[in-house]
């Protein structure tokens, strides 16, 4: 919780009730690898804030191939801005622990603390400027360039996730990933 409350106090200011009510309204999960946190064609039930480990969104391309997105690393916050049925999956790239609230507790957060909207819209803001710097490189780059990009962007990533989903990443195959790292060492 400690780590959420300091996320928040970056955007913005609370005092201790209302640090007491956003901690009354949340609870720790923890998802293994693999789990997801969404499905694809479900709304999404709960906001997430990452404390440990790694989410990826991805999707099925129509040839049923899966295509990893993004990446999502700690200290970022999940949720669904429009309430609609996802289009993606957010899966567990590593072991993950999270604190979640209901949509209706983050409601009730919001209701309640007379800031928190423009505090989330500060959030929003950079996790969206965020996200457009890290969305997968064009295809129109050799796979060397866009791994050496994917080094640079996610420099904490390589060691703890699966190769596979780097290569899904970065549109190759996990056998050209793997000689694209023997011949950058």
């Amino acid at each position: 919780m400690k780590e959420f409350i300091e996320y928040i106090l970056r955007y913005g200011n609370l005092n201790k009730q209302q640090i007491d009510l956003i901690t009354s309204k949340a609870k720790e999960i923890e998802l293994i690898k693999d789990d997801y946190f969404a499905e694809a064609g479900k709304v999404l039930k709960q906001v997430g804030f990452i404390i440990d480990g790694i989410l990826r969104i991805c999707y099925y391309n129509n040839k049923g191939e899966e295509i990893t997105k993004i990446f999502i690393e700690e200290n970022h916050l999940l949720f669904n801005l429009n309430n609609a049925p996802s289009t993606e999956y957010i899966q567990a790239a590593t072991d993950c622990k999270l604190l979640v609230f209901s949509n209706k507790s983050w409601k009730e957060i919001s209701d309640t603390i007379i800031d928190w909207e423009y505090i989330i819209q500060k959030i929003t803001n950079k996790s969206l400027a965020q996200k457009l710097e890290r969305v997968s490189p064009l295809v129109s780059q050799d796979a060397t360039t866009r791994y050496l990009e994917f080094m640079e962007k996610y420099p904490t990533l390589v060691n703890r996730i699966p190769l596979s989903y780097i290569a899904s990443y970065l549109g190759i195959t996990q056998q050209s990933l793997s000689r694209i790292r023997k011949n950058i060492r």
